[in-house]
């Protein structure tokens, strides 16, 4: 039975037994920001467990199914092994009150044996702790299908699932082994977790575990290592997910898989490659920070083992196309997305390909007495080396690094970062020109033109102006289209053509917030700040300077526009 179809047979089986089959959610939660990417197919679920939404009004049922993509970095060392991956396909069944252990624990056999055709090794159960009961129900359920030697108990850190993030659902588990590895995890969430650091004296770590209004079944099963049980083979890179992958690797390289010794080395390039094609499908893009950074780190990382075995850089942008083609049916916009996902990648190749041999030649420079903090950081800030490659380069040549040095070099930068991106909300300007000064109104009309056609959700993320051109960054999910484009550009150049007066106002921010005025409220602003308003049209928070009239401008022309991160995007233009 190939991946796909075990995927199709796990879907169309819970949808027999009542439930709605639900598409995966996105890589990157808009819903959850205490986590980078979504780690669980539960996640996009989270309110109605909650009773929060309505899962009979949304869904037309109280139980769900999907196959969730997932990205889990936290073992990215282990990839290359017999069963961890960055990137996964979760297989699951959700009820949010709709039915309980007795049917979950059912349905999961009936599925694995029944469906599979698989032996079930033995189950565990939750066996309770201080704060939790022994959950002796799941125990006499799983009596009925199974020994009762084939029934084993455990505790918390096995079998108590905690919350995605620092707070959530939670509740005890039962897992089922089969050829003794974990492949099923069914969660019964009876309990609320929260952090209990906002009470006084509270110890940050500690938990507070309230009972939910409502209890719900929560369920993982990992496909790739579902496949590996029903293939029957020895680990999951020699699945039909990987096996395309692998055989190509072999083509390029001439290198054997099996003979070589080489075998973890294809399996972090086969592993890093599906990893990066699917983060940028959801609008990732390579950066230095949060998501942006994991996934330069995931590109980079997998060049370097392409080096390994001396495999030129052509082949990650051809690899990436096979895997495109192996997903398209499951995850058909993987192929709507298929040009931008290329020219991601290979300009990302390109740029690491660029300062890799400036980069390795001042670690060797820096290596000589061992790498300090502050040399860790210069080569991630100036030669694109994430500190992740600089531990792994160190560590195979046995050069210590000062991991806290850098830590504290990071904490700094971020500040100054975070101090400079205030400052471009209230500007953005190198220096104040008459050409800067005009390029900073056409910023005003530009950002008000995204958001009549693209939605109010889109807000300033960054600004940056020079007598040249000007450089805005915007909260938005998806790539452009060309009409978007060219709509954008008609209205700024009818707001331009219209020859509007441009105003400004001191005024408090709530002044500023009650009449419409964008900005980012809260704790940036002083007691009084300029609003500039261009007459009927746009209403800004803005430090200035503005010309007069919009007949000043003259055209507005959009050169570019592109990702810098997961949910922003950058535009470039030009007044010409």
């Amino acid at each position: 039975m190939k991946p796909n179809e075990v995927r199709q047979k796990f879907l169309t089986f819970f949808e027999s037994k009542g439930h709605k089959i639900m598409p995966s959610s996105s890589l990157v939660s808009d819903d959850d920001s205490s986590v980078l990417f979504t780690t669980a197919g539960m996640q996009q679920f989270k309110p109605y467990y909650l009773g929060k939404k309505n899962a009979t009004e949304d869904f037309g049922s109280l139980s769900t199914t999907s196959s969730q993509k997932c990205i889990r970095t936290s073992d990215i060392e282990e990839v290359g092994d017999a069963s961890h991956l960055t990137f996964f396909e979760m297989l699951g069944n959700f009820s949010f009150g709709g039915y309980f252990k007795e049917e979950a624990i059912k349905y999961a056999y009936e599925f694995i044996v029944g469906e599979l055709g698989l032996d079930i090794d033995y189950v565990t159960v939750f066996m309770g702790d201080k704060n939790v009961p022994f959950d002796n129900e799941s125990y006499d359920i799983w009596k009925n299908f199974v020994p009762e030697e084939k029934i084993k108990k455990f505790g918390k850190e096995d079998n108590f699932w905690g919350p995605t993030g620092k707070e959530g659902p939670c509740g005890p588990t039962t897992e089922i082994y089969v050829k003794g590895v974990e492949v099923w995890n069914i969660v019964f969430n009876e309990y609320y977790c929260r952090p209990k650091s906002d009470q006084p004296g509270a110890d940050s770590d500690e938990q507070v575990l309230e009972n939910l209004p409502t209890s719900g079944v929560d369920t993982g099963m990992g496909l790739e290592r579902l496949s590996m049980m029903v293939s029957k083979t020895p680990t999951i890179f020699e699945t039909d997910l990987f096996g395309n992958i692998i055989k190509e690797i072999e083509k390029v390289s001439g290198v054997s898989y099996f003979e070589s010794g080489y075998e973890k080395v294809f399996r972090i390039i086969a592993d890093h490659i599906r990893s990066s094609v699917f983060i940028l499908s959801d609008g990732v893009a390579p950066s230095n920070s949060e998501r942006g950074y994991i996934l330069r780190r995931l590109i980079r990382r997998l060049v370097r083992h392409m080096k390994i075995l001396n495999i030129e850089s052509s082949f990650m942008l051809k690899v990436a196309k096979i895997v495109i083609e192996s997903y398209k049916d499951a995850y058909p916009d993987l192929v709507k997305k298929e040009d931008e996902i290329i020219s991601e990648l290979k300009a990302e190749e390109e740029r690491f390909e660029k300062t890799l041999k400036e980069g390795l030649k001042q670690f060797e420079k820096f290596s000589i007495h061992g790498i300090s903090g502050h040399d860790a950081f210069i080569l991630f800030s100036t030669y694109g080396f994430p500190f992740e490659e600089t531990l792994e380069v160190a560590r195979e040549k046995g050069i210590k690094v000062d991991e806290a040095g850098f830590r504290e070099e990071f904490k700094r930068h971020q500040e100054v970062s975070r101090a400079g991106m205030e400052k471009k909300f209230k500007g953005g300007l190198s220096g104040t020109s008459p050409e800067e000064t005009r390029l900073h109104t056409a910023t005003h009309l530009l950002h008000q033109a995204l958001r009549e056609v693209l939605g109010l959700h889109v807000a300033q993320k960054g600004s940056n102006i020079t007598p040249e051109r000007l450089r805005f960054d915007f909260s938005h999910s998806e790539k452009m289209t060309p009409e978007e484009l060219k709509k954008v550009e008609d209205i700024v150049n009818e707001r331009i053509n219209e020859k509007l007066s441009v105003t400004v106002e001191d005024m408090t921010p709530d002044e500023a917030k009650e009449k419409g005025a964008i900005g980012i409220f809260g704790d940036k602003y002083e007691d009084k700040v300029k609003v500039y308003s261009v007459s009927g049209f746009s209403k800004e928070i803005c430090g200035g300077p503005h010309v007069q009239n919009t007949s000043e401008l003259g055209h507005f022309k959009i050169k570019k526009e592109e990702a810098t991160s997961a949910g922003v995007r950058r535009i470039k233009a030009v007044l010409e």
